[in-house]
């Protein structure tokens, strides 16, 4: 029962998101190999930060929205190969892509722009932005 209600809980959460074309584009990205797409990444990391936020008693609404955003950069990093700096280039692009086309929380923009800590500086405002980071 708890499995269940995760899942639905967490679709009614993204749902909005995962119905979007330039989310669903990530499909055709690549992340961190060539077998594991931007969407299928993002969409593991909003649903692991959706488990641990909820177990944890934090918001596990802006860790869902917020994970499934953190990496909507819209780059295939292996066509655009910018080196390192693409390690603290990609979280600001994410944010600027996402404001762009949502409302997002300060929460959510924090665990967007954040998600690479302690890459990224300053440290992260919020413990949902941890989780994600995790």
């Amino acid at each position: 029962m708890w499995k269940n209600d995760n899942r639905a809980q967490f679709a009614a959460i993204v749902g909005d998101l995962l119905q979007d074309k330039d989310v669903q584009e990530m499909k055709n990205l690549p992340q961190h190999s060539k077998s594991c797409s931007c969407y299928d990444h993002s969409l593991y990391v909003a649903y692991l930060s959706f488990l641990m936020c909820r177990r944890l008693r934090l918001d596990y609404v802006a860790a869902a929205r917020g994970g499934m955003l953190h990496d909507f950069s819209l780059r295939n990093w292996e066509t655009e190969d910018h080196g390192i700096s693409r390690l603290w280039q990609h979280p600001h692009m994410a944010l600027k892509n996402a404001e762009e086309r949502y409302e997002l929380s300060d929460k959510e923009k924090d665990i967007i722009v954040k998600h690479m800590w302690p890459l990224t500086r300053p440290l992260p405002r919020h413990r949902e932005s941890f989780v994600v980071s995790l």
